[in-house]
């Protein structure tokens, strides 16, 4: 007969390790996501505010420039006419973020989820207040790299997201599944069990 835990959490076989606690998971997810949003929200207003209707400025000749643009579309100015639409998905992707967070107990993922949260909620705020009208409102950018390539022009928001999108691939790739475990993991409790 298995004798009892001695301490609370501690596993009853060394088979099973404890799991990483979910509260300080979805704290990192929380504060991630509202230092990008802050972030972008400082800037972009700082950009409008000084920078706006004036010419670019060169901060590294060739490499980097502040030029502050409108964009209507969604990444790389793709679908301009279909803002409303791009406004309802970046709703739904806040929603999924937050809805998947109950099962949060990773860190790589919760710092993947931080910075897809932060940045969809930033892009989305500007489409729900920016000109011309809610949920059609365009997207503050102003960070232009190589200009003489024609990058398109991104902000933090922009930033963020494809960085957590960038994350997202790469743990999806190794295995790390959300709630701490991997899958190769996963895999051999299935064949040993």
């Amino acid at each position: 007969m298995r004798s009892v835990q001695a301490a609370g959490g501690t596993p009853l076989s060394e088979e099973s390790p404890p799991r990483p606690p979910r509260g300080r998971r979805i704290a990192l997810l929380a504060t991630l996501a509202a230092v990008i949003y802050a972030l972008d929200l400082v800037t972009k207003f700082l950009v409008v505010e000084f920078l706006e209707d004036r010419e670019p400025v060169v901060l590294i000749p060739g490499v980097l420039v502040l030029n502050v643009i409108r964009n209507p579309g969604a990444a790389f100015s793709i679908g301009t006419g279909l803002t409303v639409v791009f406004s309802l998905i970046a709703a739904g992707v806040v929603f999924a973020i937050v809805r998947t967070a109950r099962r949060l107990r990773s860190l790589p993922w919760a710092i993947t989820l931080g910075l897809l949260l932060g940045g969809a909620v930033g892009n989305l705020t500007d489409r729900i207040f920016r000109a011309p009208a809610p949920l059609q409102g365009h997207v503050v950018d102003f960070v232009q790299v190589f200009p003489v390539t024609r990058f398109p022009v991104f902000n933090v928001a922009d930033s963020a997201i494809v960085c957590g999108g960038i994350l997202a691939v790469f743990l999806a790739w190794r295995g790390f599944q959300i709630d701490g475990t991997r899958q190769d993991q996963q895999e051999e409790e299935r064949t040993d069990g």
